[in-house]
């Protein structure tokens, strides 16, 4: 069996869910051996490219440069993948926004059931899934010859470096002519990106107003940390939407995440229980947040936080 991994990147580098992916993939063939190839669709890409070779356990890099594969537009990169498809038994990709619009596109045009955001590999045919916002989980058996799969990234591994891959240059797709790429409006912090952080202090709808949240920011200067927020306080407007963790939002595991005046709605914590260690600060002592918390602190976050900071030194 052999798996393709449709590599996220920005032409000049990996994101750091491919790595996720290549763990995953190589757990589907049977006794965990799979081989693994990675499919890299950009403009100059070469540097990408390199980086996907670098990767343990990835046998093949792939390689299709074209300019109309610059902005990663869905319609170009699934026809791609389309085109060296039928070596494949598995072919995955992150359960990105990324993933999530090429895969769509591709399961269709193969005719196959789309597997999402897994959990877990039971088997090459068999693999987990988390079902209403992460209180059941699925156990899925697909019989289609090729299996079309998003990969929750915080479930598995990041795969290691050290890799020597081939990299092969494969026939690029002509641009299918249906959509134009306008512009992207990036969020810019000094932070670090919410989905990669190894430390993030997230607000919820107790912290009360946008000028509030500032109460947060000496914790997270501290700590190094992201910062994040709950569908409420998204809501309500006190934060932009990309801070936002949830099942609506973006699921994180960081090694540390401090929630702070979040009541723990179900939908908040199926994107942040996986966390290593869960620390919970809220009033209400009866407040769903602590069901989760390794750690829980039941008190006024307007006293609590800046004496944590205090301490902190």
């Amino acid at each position: 069996m052999v798996a393709l991994v449709i590599a996220e990147h920005d032409n000049g580098s990996l994101k750091g869910a491919t790595h996720h992916t290549v763990t995953a993939a190589a757990q589907c063939g049977a006794a965990g051996a799979n081989e693994v190839h990675i499919l890299v669709a950009g403009s100059n890409c070469g540097a990408a490219a390199e980086a996907a070779a670098q990767i343990a356990g990835v046998a093949k890099v792939l390689v299709a440069d074209a300019p109309h594969f610059a902005d990663g537009l869905a319609e170009n990169v699934a026809e791609q993948i389309l085109a060296v498809a039928g070596d494949y038994s598995h072919i995955l990709a992150p359960a990105t926004a990324y993933g999530k619009n090429i895969l769509p596109r591709v399961a269709a045009k193969l005719d196959v059931a789309q597997i999402s955001e897994i959990t877990k590999v039971d088997s090459p045919d068999t693999f987990e899934r988390p079902i209403y916002a992460g209180n059941a989980i699925a156990t899925v058996q697909s019989g289609d010859k090729v299996k079309v799969i998003t990969v929750r990234g915080t479930a598995f591994d990041s795969a290691a470096g050290g890799g020597s891959a081939a990299i092969e240059n494969v026939t690029a797709v002509a641009d299918s002519g249906t959509s134009t790429f306008v512009g992207r409006e990036l969020a810019k912090s000094d932070r670090p990106e919410l989905t990669a952080a190894k430390v993030i202090v997230s607000g919820g709808r107790g912290i009360g107003s946008a000028d509030n949240f500032k109460i947060l920011e000496p914790l997270a200067d501290k700590l190094g940390a992201a910062m994040g927020a709950s569908r409420a306080a998204v809501d309500a407007g006190f934060v932009p939407n990309d801070w936002q963790v949830g099942q609506t939002g973006k699921i994180v595991a960081p090694t540390l995440y401090i929630a702070v005046g979040i009541s723990g709605a179900i939908q908040h914590l199926a994107g942040m229980k996986d966390s290593k260690t869960i620390v919970a600060i809220n009033k209400d002592p009866e407040a769903p947040i602590f069901s989760v918390a390794d750690y829980g602190l039941v008190g006024d976050l307007f006293e609590v936080v800046p004496e944590l900071v205090k301490e902190l030194g």
